[in-house]
């Protein structure tokens, strides 16, 4: 795995995100892995969004041998 990775460590590593990205990209790449983590955990825990479930009860009505 990961070894113990300290402060001066994670400020390098913010520095140079800073400088391969910039400022103004950073809020939309936090957002995005945000969105992407949640989506994940919704898909590993089996939770529907809205969509899937209108879309499950369509074919049940549909289907009602269900």
């Amino acid at each position: 795995m990961l070894p113990n990775i300290g402060m001066s460590e994670l400020l390098v590593i913010l520095v140079i995100v800073l400088v391969i990205f910039g400022a103004g990209k950073l809020p939309e790449i936090g957002a995005g892995l945000g969105r992407g983590i949640r989506n994940f955990k919704k898909a590993a825990t089996g939770e529907l969004d809205e969509n899937e479930k209108s879309k499950e009860k369509e074919l049940s009505k549909d289907n009602p041998s269900k």
